[in-house]
């Protein structure tokens, strides 16, 4: 019997974090700021970002190093772009990249900004990630390849797509 019951709650577990990603990496949202001081951050610029992790340690702010590098994840329901309805483009907020449009972004329910699909197929890069006993498809920036989130395959239509995003690493420019 205790078994069964260990099981069920293994299964649970399993369900519950599929969108939560890294637990055991998970920080707390603050209210740090991007430093001005960052040579990589552009709109516009399409580049590819080459640098090392000791420069981006100097130039992201803790929390959003912690997730862009070190693929942590924010918790759940603490980021002011999970209800956001404004009107915009997020960016990422290591690099600049254009990521996504306000016009791609739904209510999941999942606690993490989440959005049907990104601005160019160039914005992302995808990347197996079988952490975690789980079998996941990882998102990084297609500039600078800081870890944004995961895509999972249960949005809504046109794509069927739920790019559940970290909002610790957006940037949102209002339109």
């Amino acid at each position: 019997m205790n078994s069964k019951i260990y099981i069920f709650l293994i299964f649970i577990f399993t369900l519950m974090s599929s969108c939560r990603g890294q637990e055991n990496n998970s920080i707390t949202k603050t209210n740090q700021t991007m430093p001005a001081n960052n040579p990589h951050y552009s709109k516009t610029d399409t580049a590819k970002v080459q640098t090392t992790d000791e420069e981006w340690r100097k130039i992201l702010s803790s929390e959003v190093y912690e997730i862009a590098r070190n693929k942590a994840t924010e918790r759940p329901f603490t980021s002011p772009f999970e209800t956001s309805d404004e009107v915009g483009t997020y960016h990422c907020k290591a690099c600049g990249n254009p990521l996504f449009k306000s016009n791609a972004k739904f209510e999941s329910g999942c606690g993490w900004p989440s959005f049907f699909e990104p601005i160019s197929k160039a914005s992302l890069i995808y990347k197996p990630d079988n952490s975690h006993g789980m079998r996941r498809t990882e998102v990084q920036c297609g500039r600078c390849e800081a870890h944004l989130g995961h895509v999972f395959e249960d949005g809504p239509p046109p794509t069927g797509l739920r790019y559940c995003i970290n909002g610790v690493i957006l940037d949102f420019d209002k339109q």
